[in-house]
């Protein structure tokens, strides 16, 4: 079993008012030194097998259908061992 993260940010250009309200409230917080936040989404997908070439082109495609909003959205699709657990 492998688990596929799908990283999703909206893109460098798009303005992102929930990173600037963090932003401005870290200080407040005691947080200083911090110059921009930018918030995302983050997706666990688990996939039965092995992710192959094919596996991976399928789950791109979902990010890109589904996950993502790729006119403001940008995504990277990475893969994560998961160890199988104690029986």
């Amino acid at each position: 079993m492998a688990r596929v993260v799908v990283d999703v940010m909206l893109k460098p250009e798009i303005l992102d008012p929930q990173g600037q309200a963090v932003q401005r409230a870290l200080p407040r917080l005691g947080f200083d030194g911090i110059s921009d936040v930018r918030q995302g989404k983050r997706f666990e997908l688990e996939v039965d097998g092995p992710v192959d070439e094919a596996a991976l082109a399928r789950i791109h495609e979902l990010a890109e259908s589904f996950l993502a909003n790729t006119v403001i959205e940008d995504f990277t699709v990475k893969v994560e061992e998961v160890a199988e657990a104690a029986k």
